[in-house]
């Protein structure tokens, strides 16, 4: 195996374990599991009373911590016991959703919502082991189980887990799960985003059964520097895991490799093989991998493949690829508010399809998993991004590390997932000192948990030496990216769609350059002469005098206009128009296509 591979995937594993509360347990899609979803009771708790004492002392720092506490879930003994909350008699709320778009009298509202779920469980053998699995929940996280606190996690787009199998009970176990998505200065994201603060679990909440001594991750990929080579390393995690034999077997590549893992549980594996199909967009190939320890066996789908860039290309596989693509946000085109679904990100990916897409921009945060599963299997490239979004406290070290986690977070979550090309470090960011050494920093992670992706941020653009009619990139992180990318809306917020005629590029950078958003709002059904803002007819005037315009830059090897569907926004209030929506979607929250879909649909068609 080379060298540099070997050290990357040790750093890889030890950078992980160390910003978690607990690892990341890998491939929780595929695993049997227990689903927690469905109604669970909630208390709104504006001021918190549930967690602090009239002291705003946190009762779960109380040697014995107060009934009144809501993570105790107590009930009154007595008719005089005195006890001012009941999670039974209390309102029921479904998980996994946001409470915005589920209680309207909830539609605005940002502070803390409990959440409380009673279950029965027994394991399968004795000695089995049982996590608590959250895909995700916004924005930092309390959790109790039995009345005792498991952790914390904060981020509200990452997944988190816990072990509970000291404290499983067979009959009247109750997880509580205090959830507060205020908004905050020194968060990630900050205070000032433009899309909707969905507060809630608001992905799915699983119990994951495992043996004593299990498969807890692994990495298994590629070797960008040889295609017939496959690589990886597989850690378990037990009180028995020292020299123990682990099966890696491939049935359609008639692979079977045992390996021996090491006095710390970990081995690593080379595997060679000229009888590999490379995933691509045109052919999504997947192969079953699967893992086998003791009794202890675990399946995925992994497609194998290479990304690299050179000069101004980017290649898939050794060969050119021109990415055409489109901006996502993750709102449900089915029931509104946060998507979390199969059936949400299959008519998302499906829309993106129909459009000539073979790539996509996940903004502006880690989407949930089904996107990138689903992404997997319909051959489309995936930009995911950490949130990292306009002005962040570039100096506060707490800020820097929160960002760090979540990107460690989705890195271990889709680090096997062959439609994953590009970790984005940040978007619109304010240039500055303390800020190229919050990315850079970022990227150097980012670069050592995975090389074999390549790493971008969307950039601003501006004048070059002061000549507004020529633009140029700016940016001192732009020679850290491997792919430099940029947002730009000339014909928009600046200036008129005539000004694109205008415009010409100087890009300097020898780097593949992305369009990472352009675009114009527009109400559905409003139709005008092409210069009456928010009509459909000016957003695809726009779209094919910008796609002229950007078409001449000699490094553009693809973009990502904003954005595939109108989302929520409570920035966007002009009446009639927007009414809490942006509206730069190229399909309503409705679902019907605007005109500039076919516009754009019509140019992806003309490229290979």
């Amino acid at each position: 195996m080379n060298l540099n591979f070997k050290v990357f995937i040790l750093i890889l594993f030890t950078i992980t374990c160390s910003f978690a509360q607990e690892k990341l347990l890998q491939n929780v899609y595929n695993k049997q599991t227990t689903s927690l979803n469905g109604m669970w009771k909630y208390i709104v708790d504006p001021y918190e009373n549930g967690f602090y004492n009239y002291r705003y002392e946190p009762f779960e720092d109380q040697k014995n911590p107060s009934r009144n506490a809501f993570f105790k879930n107590a009930k009154a003994e007595n008719k005089t016991d005195l006890l001012e909350y009941n999670f039974d008699k209390s309102d029921s709320i479904k998980v996994p959703s946001d409470w915005n778009t589920r209680k309207e009298n909830l539609f605005y509202y940002e502070g803390t919502v409990w959440y409380k779920k009673s279950f029965d469980y027994k394991t399968d053998k004795k000695n089995n082991r049982v996590f608590v699995y959250f895909g995700a929940s916004n924005y930092e996280t309390d959790v109790y189980f039995n009345g005792k606190k498991l952790g914390k996690h904060i981020g509200g787009f990452t997944p988190f887990n816990f072990e509970i199998t000291s404290l499983l009970k067979e009959t009247d176990n109750f997880l509580v799960v205090k959830v507060d998505n205020k908004r905050k200065k020194e968060a990630v994201p900050t205070l000032n985003t433009d899309w909707w603060n969905y507060g809630g679990i608001t992905r799915d909440v699983k119990l994951v059964e495992v043996a004593n001594n299990f498969i807890e991750d692994y990495f298994i990929q590629l070797n960008k520097e040889n295609k017939n080579e496959i690589i990886g390393k597989i850690a378990l995690n037990g009180s028995d895991i020292s020299t123990k034999e682990i099966t890696i077997n491939i049935p359609e590549l008639r692979i079977e490799k045992k390996v021996i893992s090491d006095k710390n549980g970990v081995a690593t594996f080379t595997i060679n093989s000229n009888k590999i199909k490379y995933w691509s967009t045109k052919n999504p190939k997947l192969y079953e991998v699967i893992l086998n320890f003791n009794s202890y066996k675990i399946k995925d789908k992994i497609g194998f493949r290479t990304i690299k860039t050179s000069g101004h290309s980017i290649l898939l596989n050794d060969e050119k690829i021109y990415l055409k693509g489109i901006s996502i946000h993750e709102e449900s085109p089915i029931t509104g508010g946060r998507g979390n679904s199969f059936d949400d990100a299959k008519k998302l990916l499906t829309w993106a399809k129909e459009l000539g897409c073979n790539y996509v921009r996940l903004a502006h945060y880690p989407h949930n998993e089904n996107m990138l599963r689903l992404a997997d299997e319909m051959g489309i490239l995936v930009w995911e991004e950490n949130p990292v979004y306009w002005t962040i406290s570039w100096e506060n070290e707490t800020t820097y590390n929160n960002a760090k986690n979540q990107l460690s977070e989705v890195i271990q979550r889709d680090k096997n997932r062959a439609s994953v090309i590009i970790w984005s470090m940040a978007n619109e960011t304010p240039t500055s000192e303390a800020r190229n050494e919050f990315l850079k920093k970022l990227a150097d992670f980012t670069r050592k948990e995975d090389p074999t992706r390549l790493i971008s941020a969307a950039l601003e653009q501006s004048d070059h030496q002061g000549n507004k009619n020529i633009r140029t990139i700016s940016d001192e992180f732009a020679d850290v990216v491997d792919v430099l990318s940029f947002n730009q809306y000339i014909g928009w917020y600046d200036g008129l769609p005539d000004k694109t005629e205008t415009i010409t590029w100087k890009i300097t950078q020898n780097k593949p350059v992305l369009i990472s958003e352009f675009g114009a709002g527009a109400k559905k059904d409003f139709y005008a002469d092409k210069d009456t803002r928010w009509s459909e007819e000016y957003q695809a005037n726009l779209y094919d005098k910008t796609i002229k315009m950007i078409d001449k830059i000699e490094q553009l090897q693809g973009f990502s206009p904003w954005i595939l569907v109108d989302f929520r926004s409570p920035r966007r209030v002009l009446p009639e128009i927007q009414d809490g929506w942006n509206r730069k979607g190229l399909i309503s929250e409705k679902g019907e296509k605007k005109k500039a879909f076919f516009v754009l649909k019509n140019f992806y068609d003309t490229k290979n």
